[in-house]
């Protein structure tokens, strides 16, 4: 990939109105049958339009055709019952109602592969595609079968690398792995984690990417947030594990966050993927905020690694929020490729 400082996003946009709930996780649809199928990829259509219209050169499908980022593929698995269910606490933060693990689990079809096809048909720009991280879907669930974080983990990594094996035929440039559990349970990163990530991202030739953030701007992520002091540190527990891994790029929450801007030293080699918006809040940055942040990570990462990003997905937050927030991003990077470039 040859662009200089391309933007993108972390990966969901807010639905239109017609498809879902505004502003809503877990929205339930308003379209059925074939009328959803054609409203989804309308949707998909109208989320590449706008990222292309705010300058954002690696794009994605903005998560239109799915729910949510960890759930909707794990509907498609077998071994997984959505009727018997469980409260469990998400990430040490949250309670909520999860789908059991009652078996072996498998993929009997392709989740995502025609999505990220009929994407590929709309744009020759770079397409990112991304996935839930196998220690994230483990987190997700209450299980009586494998009774092992660990052993459930490596069950979805083969799985995942499935998936990901067919999105890369199907013309998808880089594949983004969801982990925001990569920032709460360090050990399990270490002992396990990161290597039951490289099984995810096994054999595939286009580059990879870990997203590891600080959540949605929902209530109980942004509760949180308030309790981690005056410097987040969480990255410092898995950057150097990551910066030995396969994985190609790192993506991070850098604006308006306490993660100190030093801590990209520590995968010094890797691309990395500098969060230069917020989504927990619905102030639109200025082009020349998103500038300041990337000039700041450009002390601890090269130019041509460098790829302005969103902290995390946007689904939560309005449509024109979204989208002026789209408009800064992609103008923020052209003012620091122009300073680049002379």
């Amino acid at each position: 990939m040859t662009l200089l400082l391309p933007p993108s996003t972390a990966g969901s946009l807010p639905k239109p109105s017609w498809l879902a709930q505004p502003q809503t996780l877990w929205s339930p649809w308003k379209l059925q049958g074939d009328a959803l199928i054609e409203g989804k990829r309308d949707a998909l259509r109208l989320a590449l339009d706008d990222q292309l219209q705010a300058g954002i050169e690696i794009v994605s499908d903005g998560e239109q055709t799915r729910q949510h980022f960890v759930t909707t593929f794990i509907e498609h698995l077998d071994g997984v019952d959505f009727e018997k269910r469980e409260t469990v606490r998400i990430r040490d933060r949250y309670d909520a109602s999860v789908p059991t693990v009652v078996g072996a689990v498998s993929r009997p079809h392709p989740v995502f592969v025609e999505d990220a096809r009929f994407l590929r048909q709309q744009t020759k720009q770079p397409i990112k595609w991304a996935l839930p991280g196998p220690m994230t879907m483990v987190d997700t669930l209450f299980d009586t079968h494998y009774k092992s974080r660990e052993k459930l983990a490596w069950a979805f990594a083969e799985i995942l690398n499935q998936e990901a094996r067919e999105l890369e035929a199907a013309g998808v440039d880089i594949i983004q792995f969801d982990e925001p559990a990569f920032n709460v349970f360090f050990d399990e990163v270490n002992d396990w984690g990161v290597a039951v990530l490289e099984k995810a991202a096994e054999g595939l030739r286009c580059e990879t990417a870990v997203h590891i953030c600080y959540g949605y701007g929902i209530r109980a992520n942004t509760e949180w947030k308030k309790t981690l002091g005056s410097q987040w540190r969480q990255y410092e527990e898995a950057f150097p594990k990551l910066q030995t891994s396969s994985l190609d790029i790192i993506s991070l929450e850098c604006h308006n966050s306490r993660v100190p801007m030093d801590l990209i030293e520590l995968i010094r080699g890797k691309k990395v993927m500098v969060g230069a918006i917020d989504v927990a809040s619905s102030v639109i940055e200025t082009p020349e905020e998103v500038a300041g942040t990337l000039r700041k990570a450009l002390q601890f990462v090269d130019a041509d690694k460098l790829y302005p990003c969103t902290n995390c997905g946007m689904a939560p937050l309005s449509r024109e929020v979204a989208m002026a927030k789209l408009r800064a991003l992609g103008a923020g990077a052209a003012i620091v490729r122009r300073e680049l470039l002379g």
